[in-house]
């Protein structure tokens, strides 16, 4: 039976990687000030927006378990200008997300070892030492370095939950309810959904992890291993970020504070929603642990950009130059300068370029579940791997859901 454990850990890759990109900002930041500003009422918006983007994340593993190819071939096959549309789409949103990711990072570093080292430093420094360790391009050091962490982090979160149930906190203020004609709660709402679990981009990341795993291990993994690899790392991470709204709820919500606007401040509540729960004594083990998650996130979401980009670029091209290893440093010293404009001449409250990564994604969201419902009708619809009866409603529910909500968005 241990036998059979390791084995099926063993096949655990491409969706413990998408669940260290998921969680980061979408459930550190996000969910957690849902709960702290709203307690549970959005915790149905968590749920909707993971249930709503299942079938388009599902899009990722299984077109390239199916085909051994990524899906920007997919794209390819619906005509080049989907590969065009995605490149757009990608370049206009890497540099936020990518500053994004790694200011929250920074801001934990920067709490934890109480540095007085400007914010924006620690940030290009955190982003040099994530190019060293993908320098050489291996998806192994990925692979094993994101297993460990995602299990400390949710062993973390669901033992901080459970004795948060116990913890006896003041709730001095009054409870704050959702209002859907407050047009700054339905901006959060957006923002929370833009990328919970994750960008609407991220099946192409999946997809071409998949590939670099299948590389790695010198196997092409079944559908059946990767439907299994992508569950768990979905399911998982859905079930994390109802926590981290518990968490908020728990701990902050009707208590008077709020979040603060600077990095480390900002850090510095996050921890404290742990070490409220668990006790002072847990402070060391939920530090690292949270450094560990985030600084995940911003070395998976440095390695998927210069990846996708490449593969864009070639599978638009067809030109082989885009496929080698100096392209790939070449985009990880593209994202990495990138990010570190946005925060040198661009930082001014890091709640703010979260808020505007997220929407961003969101906006674009409607795009992306279309082009990954047509790339599986092309090529599947006459297999059981096709969008039939109850999935392809489930397919249209979900465009529908986003497309109205990017539009009602740009209507206020």
């Amino acid at each position: 039976m241990l036998e059979s454990l390791k084995d099926k850990f063993r096949l655990l890759g491409p969706g413990l990687l998408y669940a260290a990109a998921a969680i980061g900002v979408s459930h550190v930041v996000q969910s957690t000030r849902a709960g702290a500003e709203f307690g549970y009422q959005l915790i149905f918006a968590v749920f909707l927006a993971n249930f709503i983007k299942y079938p388009f994340f599902k899009v990722g593993p299984l077109f390239t378990a199916l085909t051994g190819k990524s899906l920007l071939e997919g794209y390819k096959k619906l005509g080049k200008h989907w590969v065009m549309v995605f490149l757009i789409m990608t370049l206009l949103t890497m540099f936020v997300v990518q500053a994004a990711v790694t200011v929250v990072t920074a801001g934990l570093v920067q709490s934890i070892l109480g540095l007085s080292l400007d914010i924006r430093v620690i940030s290009l420094i955190l982003l040099i030492i994530c190019f060293l360790i993908l320098y050489k391009g291996k998806y192994n050091i990925l692979d094993q370095f994101i297993k460990v962490i995602v299990i400390i982090l949710s062993i973390t979160t669901v033992l901080a939950l459970f004795f948060a149930f116990f913890a006896h906190i003041p709730k001095p203020a009054m409870p704050i309810s959702f209002d859907f004609n407050n047009k700054t709660h339905v901006l959060f709402l957006i923002a929370l959904i833009g990328w919970m679990p994750a960008p609407m981009d991220i099946p192409v990341w999946h997809s071409v992890w998949c590939m670099a795993d299948n590389e790695d291990k010198k196997c092409q993994k079944s559908v059946k291993d990767s439907i299994l690899d992508f569950n768990i790392g979905f399911i998982g991470t859905a079930l994390l970020a109802m926590c981290f709204v518990a968490l908020g709820a728990l701990v902050m919500y009707q208590t008077g504070e709020s979040f603060k606007s600077s990095g480390g401040a900002f850090a510095s509540q996050v921890i404290s929603l742990y070490t409220k729960a668990l006790g002072t004594w847990s402070y060391p083990l939920i530090a690292l642990a949270t450094f560990a998650t985030m600084f995940s996130t911003t070395l998976a979401c440095l390695d998927a950009f210069a990846r996708i980009t490449k593969e864009g670029l070639y599978q638009f091209s067809e030109k082989e130059v885009y496929r080698g290893h100096k392209a790939y440093l070449f985009w990880l010293l593209i994202t990495l300068t990138g990010a570190s404009i946005l925060h040198f001449f661009f930082l001014k409250d890091m709640r703010q370029l979260v808020d505007f990564a997220t929407t961003l994604s969101f906006v674009i969201s409607p795009v992306f579940a279309y082009m990954n419902y047509q790339v599986m009708q092309k090529q599947f619809a006459h297999t059981n791997h096709g969008f039939h009866g109850l999935n392809k409603l489930w397919a249209y529910l979900g465009m529908a859901f986003l497309s109205f909500f990017a539009l009602y968005y740009l209507y206020i």
